[in-house]
C-alpha cells in the first residue's frame, strides 16, 4: 500500500518524502500535478476495485487544478473516496481550510512542514480509516446476512393452493428491512382450510427472530388445534413465553386466523387486533371483526370467536394495515377504497386487484410491509 505526495514544489516533495522514508515509510509515490495524480489513481477507470493507496498527501495550491478541485474530483468517485486526503498547505485562511475539509479531506498540516505534527496527523488519519474499514466490512457481513434471512422468510411463506374446492393465494410485498408480516395455510381436513395472517410489531432483525418463533409453532397449532379459539390461545401462551422481567419492549402481534369449510359452507375465525378482513358473498361484503386484543398483549384472552355462512360462492381478502396505509391517506380512507374496488370488481384476481387500486406513482412509496391473502371458494 503507497502514500502519494502531491506538490508541485519539488522541494516539498524531497522534504516531505525524507520525513516519510526516516519514519520507514517506504511505499511513497510522488506527483508534481493533479493531473499526474489522476493519473495514477487511474481515475478514469470506473469499475476497477483495486486500490493499491492508502493516503494522499496533497498541497492545496497547484497551477491548472487546485487541491480543492482534485479532492472534490476524487470523492465523485466511490471507489476512490475513501484514501485519507491530508493537504500539506502555506494557505492560512480558516474559511479555506474549512472548505477543504468540506470537500473530503480529512485534516491538514500547515507549512513549514512540522514533521512531529505531520507524523502524527498522519498515524491519526491511518487509525481513523482502520475504523471506517472496520466498519464497512461489517455493514457489509450484516448486509449479507440480512440478505439471507430475508430469503428464509420467503422461503416459509406458504405456497398458493388451487384445488377442487378453494384457491388461496398471496401477494407479498416486504419493505426494506426484514418483515414482520407473514401468512400460512394448512389443510386441516378433507374440506377444511385453516388461514393465518399476522402482524409483527416493528421491524428488522428482532421482530423477524419473533416472527420464525411463531412459525415453527404455526403448523402444529393449527392441524392439531384446528379451531380459532384454541389457536389464538395457544399462540398468545407461545407469545408470553418470551417476556422477560428486565425487558423494556415485549414484542406482540396482530392477526387473523380463520377456518373455511367448503362442506358446511362455513368461516369461523377470529381477529386479534388486526384490520378487519372482508368476506364477499352472495353480491355484498361482511368484515371480519369479532374476536379479541393482540396476541402477546396479556395472560388470557377474552376470545369472541366469528361464525358466518354462504350460500354459493365466497371471496375473503385479509390484508395488513401496511396495505390501507399504501392505498389511502390513512388506514380508515384505504379500507374504504378496498371495500369499494371489492364490490365493484368481485372477480379480480390479486394481481388484478394490485393493479387496478395502486398507480405506479406510488409503488415506489411503499414504507410498511405489504400482504393480501385472498381466498376464493370454487
Amino acid at each position: 500500500m503507497s502514500i502519494i505526495i502531491v506538490d508541485d514544489n519539488p522541494t516539498n516533495l524531497l522534504i516531505i518524502e525524507k520525513i516519510l522514508r526516516k519514519e520507514g515509510y517506504q511505499n511513497l509515490i510522488l506527483a508534481s500535478s493533479a493531473m499526474e495524480l489522476f493519473e495514477i489513481l487511474n481515475i478514469a477507470a470506473a469499475d476497477s476495485t483495486d486500490m493499491p493507496f492508502k493516503m494522499i498527501l496533497m498541497d492545496m495550491m497547484m497551477p491548472e487544478i487546485d487541491g480543492l478541485e482534485a479532492c472534490r474530483r476524487i470523492q465523485a468517485h466511490e471507489r476512490l473516496r475513501d484514501i485519507p486526503i491530508i493537504f500539506v498547505t502555506a494557505m492560512g485562511d480558516s474559511n479555506k481550510l474549512a472548505e477543504a475539509l468540506d470537500a473530503g479531506a480529512i485534516d491538514y498540516v500547515m507549512k513549514p512542514i512540522n514533521r512531529v505534527e505531520l507524523l502524527a496527523r498522519i498515524r491519526s488519519a491511518f487509525r481513523l480509516k482502520q475504523e471506517k474499514d472496520w466498519h464497512k466490512e461489517r455493514d457489509k457481513r450484516i448486509k449479507y446476512e440480512l440478505d439471507l434471512a430475508k430469503q428464509v422468510q420467503r422461503s416459509v411463506l406458504s405456497e398458493p393452493i388451487r384445488d377442487e374446492n378453494v384457491a388461496i393465494e398471496a401477494i407479498y410485498e416486504p419493505s426494506s428491512e426484514l418483515a414482520g408480516d407473514f401468512y400460512a395455510w394448512h389443510r386441516i381436513g378433507p374440506n377444511r382450510y385453516g388461514v393465518i395472517l399476522l402482524d409483527m410489531m416493528g421491524h428488522g432483525i428482532s421482530s423477524s427472530l419473533v416472527c420464525m418463533y411463531i412459525y415453527s409453532a404455526l403448523q402444529d397449532t393449527i392441524t392439531r388445534l384446528t379451531d380459532p379459539e384454541d389457536v389464538m390461545r395457544e399462540l398468545n401462551r407461545r407469545m408470553n413465553h418470551l417476556h422477560m422481567s428486565d425487558e423494556l419492549i415485549n414484542y406482540y402481534f396482530t392477526a387473523i386466523y380463520l377456518v373455511l369449510d367448503t362442506d358446511l359452507k362455513t368461516i369461523e375465525y377470529v381477529n386479534a387486533g388486526h384490520p378487519p378482513g372482508l368476506l364477499y358473498r352472495d353480491g355484498e361484503y361482511t368484515t371480519l371483526t369479532e374476536g379479541c386484543s393482540a396476541i402477546g398483549f396479556f395472560d388470557r384472552l377474552d376470545i369472541r370467536k366469528g361464525m358466518l355462512r354462504y350460500e354459493q360462492e365466497a371471496k375473503v381478502m385479509l390484508f395488513t394495515d401496511g396495505v390501507l396505509e399504501w392505498l389511502g391517506d390513512d388506514q380508515e380512507e384505504g379500507a374504504a377504497l378496498l371495500m369499494e374496488h371489492f364490490r365493484e370488481h368481485p372477480d379480480d384476481d390479486l394481481q388484478a386487484l394490485r393493479a387496478r387500486l395502486a398507480p405506479s406513482s406510488q409503488q415506489a412509496a411503499q414504507e410498511d410491509d405489504m400482504c393480501l391473502v385472498m381466498i376464493a371458494t370454487i
